[in-house]
């Protein structure tokens, strides 16, 4: 009890430093304990769309089991029942989920059935004796009652669909013979009695989603005790075979139920053979969970791979803070120590301390774990937050576990330093102050150059393709690599800059000694002689304005490139084909005759701002009268065109629109795809024929324009030529067009297409490239992507302020002395203040002008990789570029800003609070 009543009285001394390294425990904690339940939340949307979708008619969560009699003399079928009983009470709480629908049927073989009446007596139909779930329940009696048990009156009843009784004109109370083997092979004769005939209440109800109404047609029903009791019970009758089907609801399934669940319906065929023999599984979603088993670990793995440098971030502050806290209680330890204490109880007092953090940590961090799931669910880009519908998240036995991981790092990194300073007695303490820093062990074992070759060999093994192996999950692969290699190499270029910087110091020091002003010199003097303690918040501060830089850059890239690739692809907003009306070919019935409908009702479209006619056929191309090969030719109006399609202007040596007034320049004018004009030798000015149409008609035309790159065409499928849609068509016969519509921001397609309808255009295909870019920022991977690097940049902007000013709040303590005898020396307030904001700027200054360029640089060096490397796994058209937002480059400067203000305001604070007489006559560092 005395120890923890010490350890709260010492954490209550060290209050900011103890609360600094809660705040870091809990980001630790929450940051781990979020990623999993983004994970968990996003599978849950997955399951509920695919739940959406059907296969084969069924629900994705199908489960259906049969059992097929041999019809030998020899089978065992004693278990029928007994799997029955274990089908309807024991396989549900094996799945572990809530069934949607439930549906079982039992028969005996079909048999021909005759008819007792004499009316009927000639004719034979084949009826199979069976008992369903759903009747009585999903049923409406039209006629007659429902069948009683057993045998009454000499016969069994039986119920009979109303379409079947029209169909044969059986009336109620009609009486047939039916056939049956018994178990020893001998045919049985039964006499069935119609009591009742019956409609289904809505036939697509599941109870008939197996044993639908085709079959129930062909169905005499019996209740099910006389199905086991007295059929297959008394009469030892043969059966002919059963069905179990099962539809489940997985809205709630977790990561953690996905094993269990796939292991148990792996095993459904060997336990229901072993039950009975003949009995396997039909049909099971067991591929489906095995699918989303793959998306979510992969997607755990891709997250958590982002998310390590942020992790190893702030458990790097942790320690940071921890060994500042030390430094500040250096004295109290070697006292502790001198007096009796071991290291190691020293050592499992600071362990205690931090245990207690830790759990402290755990428990605050859980509420905060769940706001970070949710701000990870709703990024569409980096620092970019839009309030689509929230991912459902909630603690699971995973997200705990991580957390908890994160939380016994954290706690073991805050605890690591203690050892070295529970060793150090009071005179060890002294001669430690009195000695001149040592340099850092990284330094010393060279450190930093080994970590910058294991980058660059992680660079050349991506350059040469042999770091990620192709197959499944390569691409979540390869941008995982893409995001821990790049965080690698900006840590090690970053501590071989820190190498360098005493080096530069003392250099300009001696350079400038003479020429520089007193605060200068003595600013430039301390930072050479004490560089080293100025690290840890350099390489913090480098860190995360390199990593700030790539991930924006990244996502910036990522996000840009892939619209890119769609808008291209599409070439416009929206791409519309409409029906045309064709008259077919007297004497060739494979030639039809179109008749263009009016383009005027695509004009004043609400929504749409500008509308035109693309059209797009194969032709054979001649070239001073030789075959050139095929391309295809594409039809437009210039006009039009400019004010509808997707251009990226950097795409063309000149702009877009020179092009397109070049071809109103003459009605045969042609623009030619690049690599066929340099095959063919071509230039502006030179002849062209291809022959285009059915007929194969010979139309001229005159180069004005060579294009590397033309919305939606692709010169690796084919060469193009883009012409005058209005000269082609004076050429050849009309064939039907796209309609290429550029949509106003916001805009409904439903309500263009509703008024298309009413001005009597049927639209007969319709392709919305902004509903496919939605689809694609929507997906989990993408949002999740976005979302952590978007998370882990504001988390490493809080813990660099944090410790940014825990760095220079123990720093300006720990000078206290020396400043104020160089304040008794006749410096004054302004010249300390200066010296010191010229540390910061100093330090601050060279931390973010390294971040940057090494930001930069792994941005040039890494992205690259992520070309035709994209969700979708597209060609890279148009050319893979790099992006640098001039906002994301704002918004990193304004943190930067924020922290050096937040720390000259407590520079100014600490120097107003400084007292010199106080400070020279102490004589002894706090």
């Amino acid at each position: 009890m005395r120890i923890l009543q010490f350890l709260f009285l010492k954490m209550w001394q060290n209050r900011w430093f103890t609360l600094s390294t809660l705040l870091g425990l809990t980001v630790a904690a929450s940051f781990a304990m979020s990623i999993p339940m983004y994970a968990d939340g996003t599978l849950k949307r997955v399951v509920a769309k695919s739940l959406q979708e059907e296969t084969e008619g069924l629900p994705a969560a199908s489960l259906y089991m049969k059992y097929q009699s041999d019809g030998s003399a020899d089978a065992d079928w004693s278990g029928l029942g007994e799997l029955d009983n274990w089908m309807r009470k024991v396989l549900p709480d094996r799945i572990g989920f809530p069934a949607q629908a439930y549906s079982s049927r039992i028969s005996l073989p079909s048999s021909t059935i005759r008819s007792g009446g004499s009316a009927q007596a000639g004719r034979l139909v084949r009826m199979e004796l069976a008992t369903q779930s759903g009747v009585p329940d999903a049923v409406n009696l039209t006629d007659g009652k429902l069948p009683r048990d057993g045998i009454q009156d000499g016969a069994i009843e039986v119920l009979a669909l109303h379409d079947t009784m029209e169909r044969y004109d059986w009336r109620i109370g009609d009486t047939f013979t039916y056939d049956a083997k018994n178990e020893d092979g001998k045919t049985k004769r039964l006499t069935l009695r119609i009591t009742g005939s019956y409609t289904l209440k809505n036939e697509s109800d599941l109870n008939w989603a197996i044993d639908g109404k085709d079959k129930l047609a062909d169905t005499l029903w019996v209740s099910p005790k006389t199905m086991s009791e007295t059929l297959l019970g008394v009469d030892k009758l043969m059966p002919g075979d059963g069905g179990w089907y099962y539809a489940f609801d997985l809205q709630n399934i977790r990561i953690r139920d996905l094993a269990p669940l796939i292991g148990e319906l792996g095993r459904l065929d060997i336990t229901l053979h072993g039950m009975l023999a003949g009995t396997k599984v039909n049909l099971s979603f067991a591929a489906m969970l095995h699918e989303f088993q793959k998306q979510s670990l992969l997607l755990l793995a891709m997250l958590f791979a982002l998310a390590a440098p942020v992790l190893a971030m702030v458990l790097y502050f942790i320690t940071l803070n921890a060994q500042q806290a030390l430094e500040r209680q250096r004295s109290d330890i070697a006292v502790l120590h001198s007096r009796g204490a071991s290291p190691r109880q020293i050592t499992a007092l600071y362990a205690l301390e931090s245990v207690l953090l830790g759990i402290s940590a755990l428990l605050l961090g859980m509420g905060l774990a769940w706001f970070m799931a949710k701000v990870i669910g709703s990024s569409s880009g980096f620092l970019s937050f839009v309030g689509r519908k929230s991912i459902p998240v909630g603690f699971t036995g995973t997200s705990l576990l991580f957390g908890a991981a994160a939380t016994l790092l954290a706690v073991v990194a805050s605890t690591a330093p203690v050892r070295k300073f529970a060793e150090a007695s009071v005179v060890q303490h002294a001669q430690k102050r009195a000695s001149s820093a040592d340099k850092p062990f990284w330094q010393r074992l060279y450190i930093d150059a080994a970590l910058a070759l294991l980058s660059a060999a992680g660079w050349y093994m991506l350059q040469s393709g042999s770091l990620v192996s192709a197959g499944s999950g390569g691409d979540t692969t390869l941008q995982t690599v893409i995001f821990v290699l790049p965080a690698l190499m900006i840590f090690a270029a970053g501590l071989l800059c820190l190498r360098l910087f005493p080096l530069l110091l003392r250099y300009w020091n001696r350079l400038m000694r003479s020429r520089m002003p007193v605060t200068l010199y003595v600013t430039l003097t301390q930072l050479s002689r004490s560089a080293a303690s100025f690290y840890p918040l350099m390489i913090l501060l480098i860190l995360t304005i390199g990593l700030g830089v790539y991930n924006s850059s990244a996502a910036r890239t990522m996000d840009l490139n892939a619209s890119d690739r769609t808008q291209y692809e599409y070439g416009a907003d929206v791409v519309l084909e409409t029906a045309w009306e064709g008259v077919q070919d007297e004497n060739d019935q494979n030639k039809i005759y179109y008749t263009e409908p009016s383009f005027g009702a695509f004009r004043n479209l609400q929504g749409v701002e500008a509308a035109t006619r693309v059209w797009k056929a194969n032709g054979k191309v001649e070239v001073s009268g030789k075959s050139a090969g095929s391309g295809q030719v594409v039809g437009i109006d210039n006009a039009a065109f400019a004010g509808t399609a997707w251009f990226r202007n950097d795409l063309y040596k000149m702009h877009p629109y020179y092009y397109l007034n070049a071809l109103g320049t003459a009605e045969q004018a042609v623009l030619v795809s690049e690599a066929f004009a340099k095959k063919h030798s071509l230039k502006e000015g030179d002849p062209l024929t291809i022959q285009i149409g059915y007929d194969n008609t010979p139309v001229e035309f005159v180069v004005v324009g060579v294009v590397p790159y033309w919305p939606s065409l692709y010169e690796d499928e084919a060469p193009f030529f883009i012409g005058n849609l209005d000269y082609i068509y004076q050429q050849v016969e009309k064939t039907p067009y796209e309609v290429w519509l550029n949509m106003k921001e916001g805009a409904k397609l439903a309500n263009v297409l509703d008024t298309l309808a009413n001005r009597g255009i049927e639209v007969s295909s319709v392709r919305d490239a902004r509903g496919e870019l939605i689809d694609r920022r929507n997906h989990p991977a993408q949002g999740g992507l976005f979302g952590i690097l978007s998370l882990g940049f504001l988390i490493s902007l809080l813990v660099s302020l944090l410790g940014y000013l825990i760095f220079w709040f123990f720093a300006l303590s720990r000078r206290a002395v020396q400043l104020g005898i160089l304040r008794a020396m006749g410096l004054s307030r302004l010249q300390l203040t200066s010296m010191l904001l010229l540390e910061q700027l100093f330090t601050m200054g060279l931390s973010v002008a390294a971040g940057i360029g090494l930001g930069q640089l792994a941005s040039r060096l890494f992205l690259p990789f992520l070309q035709d490397k994209s969700l979708e796994n597209a060609r890279q058209v148009p050319p893979f570029r790099i992006v640098f937002e001039a906002e994301d480059m704002l918004k990193l400067y304004a943190a930067v800003g924020f922290m050096l203000a937040a720390g000259a305001c407590l520079l100014l604070w600490q120097l107003r609070s400084l007292r010199i007489t106080q400070a020279v006559k102490l004589g002894e560092e706090r």
